[in-house]
């Protein structure tokens, strides 16, 4: 879907998929810090659907979501940096998912589950210690998140064809298939 303004449509899509995120925030990975969950698949499901800024919106309210349930174990600031790092990531997710769906997945895992905790590590008492604790936790949940995300978007391909991803990559297939004057595709 392809959304310019605040439609009443685009505004309900967002809506449900914040109450999904919801939701998710109580399907915990086990983890010490106890914010790993099924929180972020429906922004990655609503940046493959409607666009990478509402992904962004939807995974950044999604992690708050799970903090909250957890008692902001990491206090409420590191927790809005770590929703922050979540919706650059989403975005970058529904961008590189438009070209290749491996490459953005595997992509944002590495960075959701590897990079953002490593942000820690010159913090006082973080280090390395807290990167090896959450390493697997965010690694089954990351992985979880994007492959839901990824069998539920292919489950709805009927039902939302003009999904963001599928329209960028509509876009581009076109912009590849044209001739160029004086190139070995002119055809005069």
């Amino acid at each position: 879907m392809s959304y310019t303004s605040w439609s009443a449509r685009r505004i309900a899509y967002i809506a449900m998929f914040v109450a999904l995120s919801a939701v998710g925030a109580y399907l915990k990975v086990p983890s010490f810090i106890g914010t790993p969950a099924l929180d972020s698949f429906p922004g990655f499901l609503g940046a493959l659907l409607l666009g990478p800024r509402d992904g962004a919106l939807i995974a950044f309210l999604g992690h708050l979501f799970t903090a909250l349930t957890a008692g902001f174990p990491l206090t409420p600031p590191l927790h809005l940096f770590i929703a922050a790092g979540m919706a650059v990531i989403t975005a970058l997710f529904a961008f590189l998912a438009s070209y290749s769906v491996p490459v953005g997945a595997v992509t944002a895992i590495f960075l959701n589950s590897v990079l953002l905790p490593a942000l820690f590590i010159p913090l006082p008492g973080f280090g390395k210690g807290f990167l090896i604790a959450v390493l697997v936790p965010l690694l089954v949940a990351s992985t979880l998140n994007i492959v839901v995300a990824l069998f539920i978007f292919t489950s709805l391909r009927s039902v939302f064809p003009n999904s963001w991803v599928l329209l960028r990559r509509r876009k581009e297939s076109r912009h590849e298939h044209k001739e160029i004057p004086g190139s070995h595709f002119d055809r005069s």
